[in-house]
């Protein structure tokens, strides 16, 4: 794996060991990054089941103002930190090792407080095996954690090609859906906001 553009352009990253983490295909990362290429310089961005966090990372290689990190995995937090090591990143970026409904709820906590805004881009990726991880997450993102989501913000959920995730979860509605080899990129945005995203 790789970083393929930005300012770590080129630089090579480590993936945690083992089956239980698949990371994001250089190929699908860099057809995703084309996708938000528009939206990514200053955005917030959140990684959810971060794994390596190479999505996340190309995401602040491209100019993002913020990545948090949300992972539970003892084995792909190690990886995850020693990317961030390995790459010289020191700013600009928060990790949350936790559960990633836990997360979510924390953070919304946080927010209603007015602590933070909400973020620009949200991308999930969880095992292609935990099924109920996708209703869950977009469920909560559609839900009670809603304002997680800043006003135009997309949601986008890496998948299986021939798992079919819903046209809608809560206020969540599919602008687009992105096939690519076995893989595919479904991405949400909040009812209303379905025309800030060029299709």
């Amino acid at each position: 794996m790789r970083i393929i553009a930005g300012s770590l352009r080129s630089r090579t990253l480590t993936a945690p060991p083992g089956m239980a983490t698949r990371p994001t295909s250089d190929r699908l990362r860099e057809s995703l990054f084309n996708v938000l290429a528009p939206r990514i310089d200053s955005a917030v961005f959140l990684d959810l089941y971060a794994g390596s966090g190479a999505v996340g990372l190309e995401a602040l290689s491209r100019g993002a103002a913020r990545v948090e990190f949300v992972e539970k995995a003892p084995a792909a937090m190690k990886v995850l930190r020693c990317n961030l090591e390995k790459l010289g990143v020191r700013i600009g970026f928060q990790i949350h090792a936790a559960a990633v409904g836990a997360a979510l709820r924390r953070m919304q906590m946080t927010f209603q407080q007015g602590v933070k805004s909400g973020f620009d881009l949200i991308f999930l990726d969880p095992p292609y095996d935990a099924a109920k991880e996708y209703a869950a997450t977009l469920g909560l993102l559609g839900g009670e954690a809603a304002r997680l989501l800043a006003a135009g913000g997309l949601v986008i959920a890496e998948h299986r090609r021939k798992q079919r995730l819903e046209e809608r979860y809560g206020l969540l509605k599919r602008t687009r859906l992105l096939e690519q080899g076995d893989a595919a990129l479904s991405f949400y945005a909040a009812s209303g906001a379905e025309d800030s995203f060029n299709l």
